[in-house]
């Protein structure tokens, strides 16, 4: 089982900026795309953002598209999430979870297919 521990969150005033990390111990995640979720108040978790296990694709919800840039260095077992031009709408609390599909090139954004949940950062997007 691969531990995932997000980090990085904080308060932030609109148009700033933010690096999230998804740093993975336990078990390696090299071989395995990981996504970004997110979880505001009162609404369901919505995909961000995701990764394949080796950076080649990544995918991107339409409301973060131009603004957040995932990335990832296998060599440090951490995936990192770039979140610039930051809105209000962006507050919630960030996760980050493994597809269980080894070596695959399908980016998934159905939040049930993740596993190892961490244990999220919270980002506040103030006016």
């Amino acid at each position: 089982q691969v531990q995932l521990v997000e980090s990085g969150g904080g308060l932030v005033q609109a148009g700033g900026s933010l690096r999230l990390s998804c740093a993975a111990s336990g078990r390696t995640f090299v071989g395995y795309a990981i996504g970004w979720f997110r979880q505001a108040p009162g609404k369901e978790r919505e995909f961000v953002s995701a990764i394949t296990w080796n950076g080649g694709s990544t995918l991107y919800a339409d409301s973060v598209k131009g603004r957040f840039t995932i990335s990832r260095d296998n060599a440090k077992n951490t995936v990192y999430v770039q979140m610039n031009s930051l809105k209000r709408e962006d507050t919630a609390v960030y996760y980050c979870a493994r597809d269980p599909n080894l070596i695959s090139q399908v980016l998934r954004t159905i939040p049930l297919v993740y596993r190892d949940w961490g244990q999220g950062t919270q980002v506040t997007v103030s006016s």
